[in-house]
């Protein structure tokens, strides 16, 4: 919102930063950091109405605060993200990420948007016009993502155009189709087309040679799924502004440190894709990113460019990203470059307090009961061995979504493969739970270290099936029904009993509670999973991916095990 849409005049503006009116606002006392020259800069910082008005002088404000022994940056942005993965609706979210910085977000609804469709992202659009921090969109371009699974809903080039003027859009989310981007699949070339000169974001992981050049040649500018150094220089070197992620389970800040300098930060930018209120809690969110960065050894000035600038120029956010006169007012005060704690923020000249947040308008919750799985027994996810030696098993590493085909000879029990819990190898299920045909689909995974019991989800990226994993097909099947009398969400079983449990009644997806009750709850959680067993950081996390046909190698989803790089099921 520009600050003549807030009722501050130009003129006003100009006599304030001239220093002939007092401000409104003045940060007093303290330094800003220069993402020009990388120079701490003394002086007053001048605010008018949304818009910084002066620096480097002293000036007289309305309203005064005293800095001095803090630097003041450019609010954060996170660049890529997923709000529905904070399992809190977007107001909740607003509240817990704004005070640490963040000040802008740009994200993508398509997990609401594959369980609800454009539902989905007019419940988005409405609830982020009343956020205090500054919360983009980018239309869901793969709904469903794939062929390959059974999607709530499907997305067509003439269901995004309606919402292509709103204001907070920015432009086409991230294109996970990339086979079908090469291979010209119809439905992708109508959206492409469409959105030629605006912002297409990407999401190709592994690709490279040939095959990028194809898939830049449509347009696509950033893309967040770099996890090597080889691999983000060479979509450097394409053109691509690469979007360094730190999630709750897809970590690459560490891999892509050698990556943050000085030279490239203009085209790096930081986000965080997925990531829990437990883990904003615990560690924090953009500023954790900083922080850890610039621990490693990262050059700060290059860290904090791509946690600001760069990241605004990227996406097209031509008013941020600077500390100087004429630029938005979002402002993080902190304790020190390196510590990177904020003392307060500041969101378009506002300084952030409970009665930002209680002033806003609330939205009504979409997507209640949308949990309409069949029945299952747990005869469902019985695996028949058809005389094979082995079968494939999904193998996952902690911190990673791409997992690894491990084809594994296993126990053999009437006539069907069982689980080996001494090799860590357990079954793996997908029930489809939007009402659409009541697939079912069971395999095996590798990784998770369940001893007993079950848990499951009706967070399953993308298509959000009910993904479950466990020692005992019973229990499975305890928890699949769980999930549908608590409207979604996750579950912890043993011995057809629950341990621990969070609705998520939002589309299967996001609660209804405020972020800290959320938090409580994913800590039970962790620890009823671990008491089966599991020895992975983010279980449920790390459950969520597994249906997720665009990530190599192995995934699972409700129409069987699904062969990523053949982009094609596996028979039998």
């Amino acid at each position: 919102m520009g600050a003549a849409d807030k009722g501050v005049s130009v003129e006003r503006m100009i006599d304030q930063g001239a220093g002939r009116e007092p401000a409104d606002l003045v940060l007093k006392g303290g330094r800003f950091l220069d993402l020009v020259t990388g120079a701490l800069v003394e002086g007053d910082i001048a605010v008018c109405g949304d818009r910084i008005v002066g620096t480097c002088a002293a000036y007289g404000g309305v309203r005064e605060i005293d800095i001095a022994g803090c630097i003041v940056v450019p609010g954060f942005i996170d660049t890529h993200l997923h709000i529905e993965s904070s399992l809190v609706t977007p107001h909740e979210f607003d509240r817990c990420v704004l005070p640490l910085g963040i000040t802008t977000a740009i994200c993508d609804p398509h997990e609401i948007a594959n369980v609800l469709g454009a539902e989905g992202i007019r419940f988005f659009l409405d609830s982020v016009a009343e956020t205090v921090m500054d919360i983009r969109v980018q239309l869901s371009s793969c709904v469903p993502a794939t062929h390959l699974e059974t999607s709530g809903a499907e997305l067509r080039i003439d269901d995004l155009l309606p919402f292509a003027g709103h204001p907070k859009v920015i432009g086409l989310a991230e294109f996970m189709n990339f086979p079908g981007v090469l291979a010209k699949d119809p439905v992708c070339m109508a959206k492409l087309e469409a959105f030629q000169g605006r912002h297409i974001d990407g999401h190709a992981p592994l690709l490279s040679g040939y095959g990028l050049n194809g898939y830049l040649a449509a347009g696509i500018r950033t893309e967040h799924e770099a996890t090597t150094t080889a691999e983000a220089l060479e979509k450097l070197a394409k053109g691509m502004h690469i979007l360094v992620r730190e999630g709750s389970v897809s970590k690459d800040l560490a891999a892509l440190l050698p990556v943050i300098t000085e030279r490239n930060s203009p085209f790096i930018a930081l986000c965080t894709d997925d990531r829990n209120p437990l883990d904003i809690a615990e560690q924090g969110h953009l500023d954790y990113m900083i922080r850890t960065a610039i621990a490693a050894g990262a050059e700060p000035l290059a860290v904090y460019r791509a946690a600001s600038i760069s990241g605004a120029r990227a996406f097209g956010l031509a008013d941020r990203g600077l500390v100087a006169p004429g630029w938005r007012a979002d402002l993080a005060v902190l304790d020190s470059l390196e510590g990177c704690h904020a003392e307060f923020v500041i969101s378009a000249g506002r300084v952030v307090d409970d009665q930002l947040f209680a002033a806003r308008r609330r939205v009504e919750p979409v997507g209640r009961r949308s949990v309409r799985a069949r029945p299952v027994t747990a005869a469902d996810f019985r695996v028949p061995a058809r005389n094979a030696a082995t079968t494939p098993v999904i193998g996952v590493t902690s911190g990673r979504i791409v997992t690894e085909r491990l084809d594994l000879s296993l126990p053999v029990r009437d006539g069907a493969f069982a689980v080996d819990p001494d090799r860590d190898v357990v079954k793996a299920a997908v029930v489809e739970r939007h009402g659409k045909n009541g697939n079912v689909a069971a395999g095996f995974v590798h990784g998770f270290g369940l001893k007993a019991g079950a848990i499951a989800s009706t967070v399953g990226h993308d298509s959000h099936n009910i993904c479950a994993v466990g020692v005992s097909d019973a229990d499975i099947a305890a928890a699949v029904a769980r999930l549908g009398e608590i409207e979604g969400g996750f579950v912890v079983v043993r011995d057809g009993k629950v341990l621990a449990e969070i609705a998520l009644p939002i589309a299967g997806l996001m609660s209804l509670e405020p972020y800290e009750k959320v938090r409580a709850r994913l800590h039970d959680l962790r620890q009823a999973a671990a008491a089966l067993g599991s020895q992975l950081q983010e279980p449920f996390l790390q459950l969520a991916f597994l249906p997720l046909p665009v990530i190599p190698h192995l995934k699972l989803t409700d129409k069987g095990m699904v062969d990523v790089d053949r982009f094609e099921l596996i028979d039998g």
